[in-house]
């Protein structure tokens, strides 16, 4: 006999449909989980409390939001281990990995809580700066722009969960979460936490919708903000659906990691070439910033070849339950094999296979390519695996164009000691971020995060995914005596 399905969360209660589905693990293909499906009468349910509620939810006292998402943060504290093994389970994401997710979404909704205290505080703007405006003040606020539709991604399904709805909660904006099909569990468990607290009846709902069914749902008129993460392909289509709502879109990338000339010491070249060794591997590669392309000048390229190869291969791969496991199988077996015909692709098209280049069911052994021709599937797309390509580049001029070339500008991480080299990167490179010294891998959870290009628009990181949700509207006073 099958286990019951683990119910949904509908307008902040628990919600069980005429439909479930399995979870399995990529790892052996057992079941973690069942999951109830919505109706589309649940779905349509869920809508209308989310738009009825809108108004209470903006109007709700900061220090009642703050309070939620501080018990949220304190629950995920304390849950930390279960749900990292849960993550683990149907992401096939190594426990380590896991681990310092749950330790991240932790973070998300502390720093929710604490931004939600403090935000809207207004700002006051004197207005008899000119004749007309004499005996006038003008204060500046901000309010949500209505309900929130955030869907949200399977490399990490608690984390970017928590990147939805933590500041949408923090703004006092109603929001629907769909997780992704393959990991909803993670984000089933954030509704058990949601539950516990004392938020308005509709202002949060969990929905394992299929992606099927959601044209309708990212049309529907009661939901003003979109927030996708996932590839460029779906966000665009999205956007370009509903031309008149606010889309926040954070999409792909081949994040390219730059060695400089100057970063040429031996102990430069190891730290460079574990980094990278690391980030191009963690999350299977499934890391829209994990590093895909290594662009060295050409001065260090021959030295670093050997350490990254090595570095590589040093990666632990196996049973992502194993706390000394690095890099465990990607979500599905169809992605492996994608990756595995791009791999193809480019050794066929002359590209020098260093190290990896096997396939193991959902498992692709960790890769590094150098010589890759240019016009590869492998060179102008995302791989979302555990592959990364070496090129060699003369002088800083060359580096910094072969990093732009490319239709994606999310991060790019410089090796170099040089500060001005460092400001001409952030200066010159199309990309959201620059991370000097470091891979293009590394990302806080506060901070700005989005890209150029076709790397998508707005930006998540708690304050300023706030700001997207929300807009200015400004009160004039009169008769004022300044």
């Amino acid at each position: 006999m099958s286990a019951a399905p683990h119910p949904f969360w509908l307008a902040g209660r628990e919600a069980l449909g005429e439909d479930s589905f399995d979870v399995t693990s990529p790892w052996d293909g057992s079941t973690v989980g069942r999951v109830s499906v919505p109706t589309d009468a649940q779905v349509e349910e869920a809508v209308a409390a989310a738009y009825a509620v809108r108004e209470e939810f903006a109007a709700t006292p900061a220090h009642v939001r703050a309070a939620a998402l501080d018990h949220v943060s304190k629950r995920l504290a304390e849950r930390s281990e279960e749900i990292a093994r849960l993550i683990s389970a149907e992401n096939g994401k190594p426990i380590k990995w896991a681990r310092g997710e749950v330790g991240r979404a932790v973070s998300v909704f502390r720093l929710a809580a604490e931004e939600a205290r403090r935000f809207n505080g207004g700002e006051a703007q004197r207005l008899d700066t000119d004749a007309g405006g004499v005996g006038r003040l003008a204060l500046t606020r901000r309010f949500p722009k209505g309900a929130v539709l955030g869907i949200a991604p399977f490399n990490f399904p608690l984390n970017l969960c928590a990147h939805k709805v933590a500041p949408a909660i923090a703004v006092g904006a109603p929001i629907i979460l769909k997780p992704a099909p393959a990991t909803p569990l993670s984000a089933l468990v954030l509704g058990e936490l949601l539950a516990e607290t004392e938020l308005p009846v509709g202002s949060w709902s969990v929905l394992p919708v299929a992606n099927e069914r959601m044209p309708e749902l990212v049309r529907d008129e009661r939901l003003p903000v979109i927030s996708f993460t996932g590839s460029d392909k779906v966000g665009y289509q999205i956007m370009d659906s509903v031309p008149r709502k606010h889309c926040t879109l954070e999409l792909g990338g081949n994040g390219a990691a730059l060695v400089l000339a100057d970063f040429s010491a031996e102990a430069d070249l190891d730290w460079a070439a574990q980094r990278i060794a690391t980030f191009s591997n963690y999350q299977g590669g499934q890391s829209c910033i994990s590093v895909q392309r290594v662009i060295a000048d050409s001065s260090v390229y021959d030295r670093l070849v050997p350490k990254v190869v090595a570095a590589v291969e040093a990666q632990v791969t196996g049973d992502p339950s194993d706390a000394a496991t690095d890099v465990g199988p990607l979500v599905s077996e169809d992605a492996a094999r994608r990756v595995e015909s791009w791999v193809d692709e480019a050794v066929k098209a002359g590209a020098q296979l260093l190290t990896g280049g096997v396939r193991e069911g959902a498992s692709y052994a960790p890769t590094v390519l150098a010589e890759v021709p240019g016009d590869v599937t492998i060179s102008c797309e995302e791989v979302f695996g555990p592959v990364l390509t070496l090129q060699r580049a003369d002088g800083t001029d060359a580096v910094l164009a072969a990093a732009n070339d490319s239709k994606y500008g999310l991060q790019t991480g410089v090796f170099t000691h040089d500060i001005q080299a460092a400001f001409r990167a952030h200066r010159e490179l199309e990309v959201g971020g620059v991370v000097v010294g470091d891979v293009p891998s590394y990302r806080a959870d506060q901070m700005p995060y989005g890209g150029a290009k076709q790397s998508g628009v707005g930006r998540e990181g708690v304050k300023f995914a706030m700001d997207d949700y929300t807009y200015e509207r400004v009160l004039v006073l009169t008769g004022l005596e300044l």
